[in-house]
């Protein structure tokens, strides 16, 4: 058996310190929302693969997809010889993406190649160059990616300097004193004294903040941003890729505003695992870019469409976008009765939508000093009593949940008793 301790000093050795590892833990299998290490040792999974794993591990339908797919090939590249999953897939999604438009889908490998491509479609259609992002965003780690994010500490320190014409307004967060009034207000300072609306391709936006925090965009923010785009001729572009797939009890966390984006980013848990990632949008904006000027080698990838279509099917046979309002209001209640303890006075704020689920955990709830320490401890010492948990947050202080759609009530339960009690040893011994 190999030792979680001898695969660390090996994984050191080999590996460049840039590519963090939250645990030194080392996965030998997994299955729905469980994960073994190589020592044997079991953990329930709350982060899944950060929010890759709505339809649980190694699903046995998605499992099925890929295994009947790679019978027949693996690659091809999509622009030398199409094959129909690629076409099937895309017309789902088209039909999904909220909006009586008609639409056209992209497919991809990773989330920032789609927020990549995005702004490139915006940008050929529009002939416009700025792109206005917002405080707290993520939006991946290439270039353009890095720009567009809003958190400096670790994912732009030392990369400078940025791609051109990107600039951020402040996203409402009521918690921490931004009203929804008050982003509008800078938005519009912003066109007076930064840059000319007429040069701004598009907006780019989380309906919930994924590493920002689990910030949720109210409604009303949400429908102005569009009356201000549709004002000025401007694209909005709505980054679902940890939100989407069943995760905020609806399919897509922009349908609980009844916002029609103009362009929507997806990844994550739309292949089950499999690397895959999506643009889709309104038909007219898609055919934007010259023949030639879209795709990727690996795009769209005939084993990953087939996951992804598998992906569709689970998520409507099994239920989860009702499951994952189930499943929040099973964590949602739990947390909120573990805040009205007076030896947990750390739990500042409790959020989000659906089974998108966070806390945020405070030194003094007066004042809302970060704990950043405490959340810290609290992702360590869960991980040894077999949890696995996640932190996010611009100030590192939040615990978000992202547990599979598929997990039991008892195996949610299970996770939220470690917590409670791990939580209060950690909070008495502060």
């Amino acid at each position: 058996m190999t030792a979680n301790t001898e695969l660390a000093a090996r994984r050191e050795s080999a590996i460049p310190r840039g590519v963090a590892t939250m645990l030194p833990v080392f996965t030998e299998r997994a299955e729905n929302a469980e994960i073994w290490d190589v020592e044997g040792k079991r953990y329930i999974d709350f982060a899944g693969g950060i929010a890759v794993l709505n339809t649980g591990h190694m699903h046995p339908k998605v499992k099925a997809a890929v295994a009947g797919q790679l019978d027949k090939f693996s690659h091809t590249c999509f622009q030398v010889t199409p094959y129909e999953s690629y076409v099937v897939l895309a017309e789902k999604l088209n039909a999904l993406v909220p909006g009586n438009s008609p639409k056209k889908t992209l497919f991809l490998t990773t989330g920032a190649e789609a927020v990549e491509n995005a702004v490139k479609i915006a940008r050929a259609y529009t002939k416009r160059s700025a792109v206005v992002a917002f405080s707290g965003a993520f939006h991946g780690r290439t270039m353009m990616g890095m720009a567009l994010t809003g958190k400096v500490m670790p994912y732009k320190a030392g990369f400078g300097p940025m791609p051109a014409e990107v600039f951020h307004a402040p996203f409402p967060n009521a918690y921490h004193g931004v009203s929804v009034e008050d982003s509008l207000k800078y938005l519009d300072t912003l066109f007076k004294s930064d840059v000319d609306p007429a040069r701004v391709a598009a907006m780019i936006l989380e309906p919930v903040q994924g590493e920002g925090g689990f910030n949720v965009a109210p409604a009303e923010w949400l429908q102005a941003l569009r009356k201000i785009c549709d004002e000025h001729g401007i694209l909005l572009i709505v980054d679902e890729i940890q939100t989407g797939f069943a995760r905020t009890g609806k399919m897509f966390a922009i349908e609980h505003s009844g916002v029609e984006p103009d362009m929507m980013t997806m990844a994550k848990s739309l292949a089950g695992g499999f690397p895959l990632s999506a643009v889709t949008g309104k038909a007219e904006i898609m055919d934007g870019a010259n023949p030639g000027g879209l795709g990727g080698t690996y795009a769209g990838s005939p084993l990953a469409c087939a996951a992804g279509l598998a992906v569709l099917d689970v998520i409507e046979e099994e239920g989860l976008v009702a499951r994952a309002n189930e499943i929040g209001t099973l964590m949602t209640d739990r947390l909120k009765a573990m805040a009205q303890k007076n030896s947990l006075s750390c739990i500042g704020d409790i959020r989000g939508l659906g089974a998108m689920v966070a806390m945020e955990l405070v030194t003094d709830r007066d004042t809302r000093a970060p704990a950043a320490d405490l959340t810290k401890a609290l992702v360590q010492a869960v991980a040894k009593k077999g949890l696995i948990l996640l932190a996010c947050g611009t100030r590192a202080n939040v615990i978000r949940f992202l547990v599979p759609l598929t997990a039991s009530d008892a195996l949610v339960k299970e996770g939220m008793d470690i917590i409670e009690s791990t939580l209060e040893e950690l909070a008495a011994a502060a």
